[in-house]
């Protein structure tokens, strides 16, 4: 279950009942993953735009974990321009240790350069953007390790590599995005999970291809493909009334293992509920 908005019915004060609530309901109800976005502003396609609430990702996932006890958390997915990398590998690794080992960490390139801009934060051209997200993944795998020693990349150095106290399991690494040169080829190098964008309407093709290019990409570095968990973010509307499940299970045919959803509409618990009670399930039996 993605949420990708905080604007709920009763204003900011609201936000932390609401968000709560749904932790709850994920909790109890089977969800497998609870992911927020890594956004400064609100993406500009909501009905409300840039002036909509917004919240910093990891704080919510910190607070997601003191109101939960077994849903994973992640971000779906942290942009790389917005931290250090070794700055992201410890609140990973204080956000794992704090949920008791249920982070991951999902990360792409980023690409909003509105909310860069207007915070001050650095804007780097796509190439370099692919660039430190190969980096910033070394790292935090180093970080990760038992290496404590130096990092020297292109872009970041790193005189130590301390990390204490590490996460308390394997922390698994998604990767975002559908790059087929370069986000596909890190997958395969790099990751334990892939997510791809699924539209309504649009039918498995566009999926199908992207898992085709994923898996030349694990022949070509001698890597399963079976290892990497195939997700999809469905960019629509969740139907309850036993239709999805059709939909869900074309996507399973193709490959994929797991579906972020998220709301189209601002209450968030009636999503929750109905997801916990006409989704998860079903999805699971597939």
């Amino acid at each position: 279950m993605h949420l990708p908005r905080f604007d709920v019915a009763g204003g900011a004060a609201a936000v932390a009942p609401t968000y709560a609530e749904v932790g709850a309901i994920a909790d109890g109800g089977g969800v497998r993953t609870l992911s927020v976005m890594d956004h400064y502003f609100q993406m500009e396609h909501y009905a409300g735009g840039p002036t909509d609430p917004m919240l910093e990702a990891y704080t919510t996932l910190g607070f997601l974990a003191g109101r939960t006890e077994r849903v994973g958390l992640q971000v779906l997915v942290t942009g790389v321009p917005y931290r250090h990398p070794g700055l992201l590998a410890k609140i990973v690794a204080t956000l794992d240790v704090l949920s008791g080992g249920r982070a991951t960490l999902g990360i792409g390139a980023g690409w909003y350069e509105r909310e860069q801009l207007g915070l001050g934060i650095p804007v780097w051209p796509a190439a370099e953007r692919l660039a430190r997200l190969e980096e910033t993944l070394q790292i935090v795998a180093q970080m990760f390790g038992d290496d404590d020693g130096p990092y020297e990349g292109r872009y970041y150095r790193l005189a130590e590599t301390l990390c204490e106290p590490k996460p308390l399991g394997p922390v698994p690494v998604m990767v975002g995005g559908g790059g087929e040169r370069k986000t596909l080829r890190l997958v395969a190098q790099y990751a334990d999970a892939c997510n791809l964008f699924a539209q309504p309407g649009s039918g498995t093709d566009g999926v199908r291809h992207k898992l085709a290019v994923l898996r030349d990409h694990c022949d070509a570095l001698g890597r399963p493909y079976e290892e990497v968990r195939k997700t999809i973010l469905w960019n629509g509307p969740v139907p309850f009334d036993g239709s999805f499940t059709d939909t869900l299970a074309s996507y399973a045919e193709v490959g994929v293992d797991e579906v972020f959803v998220m709301p189209m509409e601002a209450d968030l618990v009636a999503f929750a509920r109905g997801v916990v009670d006409h989704v998860v399930e079903p999805a699971a039996a597939l």
